[in-house]
């Protein structure tokens, strides 16, 4: 077997070294276990295309030190780690190495799946590699009418078949497969609490349906837009908070149920719309309206677990120039996929302690799907990097006496 060119890193190694002696040691990161002295934590995942690697690298080192992931919330890149995590093992179980095993035998440029064309010519602006002038005018009226007919470049077929083949082979065929799979809740316990009763795991996939101009959350919504919504894939809801504009179609669900009706209190109740209810509808990306969903699993008071957030992004260090016309409608664009986020940590600042700021886009394309399996290495080694550093300053009672104030 050809050994895995991401945890076999030799400084991966010596963060997994790392990462199993603060299990050894203790460190208390929550107040709910289990039997094996697992601590557990929610996490919420920020989206960023293939930067997502990263994600995997933070996971992955956390899990070695004895975290467990109880609930899940992801946007694009991110809600595909979720998804993975939420479906290749119960909750409790350690699912890393095994999305290290799927992402390690995946050519992602496979899912830039437009016109071998129009691939070469994102791949060659993506690395800088040189003047693609005419490319652009070889390609222009194929490039029309994509965005004219579909509104996007790649169907994004290859990706849902992708994810929707490993949900199968790992016995979810379906939204109640996954729901009847999340409910094996752990043997788990509170410290300090014998009271203490598990509930079920949350799974929260953030979405944009620009139709009736709703912020979406799979699967709690599923029903507003599919009849039987028990028999839907859950590698759809992923589809949809991963269409970024333009660059894939957006995606479309035909046969809303309701449609026709006007005030239907399911829709006022999960989206605040009242109006006609539409015969289908468009999703674009997740991150056009949050792309770190933070205030997913927010309660009051002290939590018995924290709510673990790992950013992609670089976190409003610099002023964007805005005297340019793209550099201006890339402004809008980042203002409009932050600003809800940066909201709800501005009223709620102690969430700055829970958020582990790995920064990749700082050296990393976003948008680079063909990007080099040393790339992706060293993606990876710096999520588990910025992991190992987020668990040496993270303190839960510490974090706890702060929550008190509140």
């Amino acid at each position: 077997m050809i050994p895995n060119r991401f945890i076999h890193h030799p400084d991966v190694k010596k963060l997994v070294e790392e990462a199993v002696s603060i299990k050894v040691k203790g460190t208390p990161f929550s107040d709910i276990i289990d039997e094996e002295g697992n601590q557990y934590v929610d996490l919420v995942q920020e989206g960023g295309g293939v930067l997502g690697i990263a994600l995997v690298g933070y996971t992955y080192i956390l899990e070695k030190a004895g975290i467990r992931f109880y609930s899940l919330a992801g946007t694009s890149a991110g809600s595909i780690n979720a998804l993975l995590m939420a479906a290749l093992g119960k909750p409790g179980e350690a699912t890393s190495e095994k999305i290290i095993d799927i992402i390690g035998n995946k050519n992602f440029f496979d899912f830039v799946d437009g016109p071998s064309g129009i691939k070469s010519l994102i791949q060659k602006k993506i690395e800088n590699g040189g003047s693609i002038f005419w490319n652009i005018i070889f390609n222009a009226r194929k490039i029309y009418l994509l965005l004219k007919n579909k509104l996007g470049i790649n169907p994004g077929d290859n990706f849902e078949n992708w994810l929707s083949n490993i949900l199968q082979s790992n016995g979810i065929q379906n939204l109640k497969a996954l729901k009847e799979h999340r409910e094996n809740i752990p043997g788990i316990r509170h410290r300090n609490n014998p009271e203490y009763k598990a509930t079920p795991p949350k799974l929260s996939i953030i979405t944009s349906e620009i139709t009736t101009h709703s912020k979406v959350e799979f699967p709690k919504m599923a029903d507003l837009y599919w009849t039987n919504a028990e028999t839907i894939n859950p590698a759809k809801f992923v589809r949809t908070s991963m269409s970024i504009p333009l660059f894939f179609y957006p995606y479309e669900v035909k046969n809303i149920p309701n449609a026709g009706k006007i005030g239907d209190m399911k829709w006022d109740e999960y989206v605040s719309y009242n109006g006609k209810v539409p015969e289908k509808v468009k999703f674009v990306d997740g991150g056009m309206l949050s792309n770190f969903p933070i205030n997913t699993f927010h309660v009051q008071g002290v939590p018995s677990r924290p709510t673990f957030g790992v950013r992609l992004s670089t976190y409003r260090e610099k002023y964007s120039d805005t005297n340019k016309f793209f550099s201006f409608c890339g402004s809008m664009i980042s203002t409009m996929r932050q600003i809800h986020d940066y909201d709800f940590i501005l009223k709620n600042p102690d969430y700055k302690k829970l958020i582990c700021k790995i920064d990749a886009d700082e050296k990393f394309n976003w948008l680079n799907f063909g990007m080099s399996e040393e790339r992706q290495q060293q993606l990876f080694l710096l999520g588990a990097q910025k992991a190992i550093r987020f668990l040496y300053d993270f303190d839960w009672e510490e974090y706890k006496n702060i929550r008190k104030e509140y």
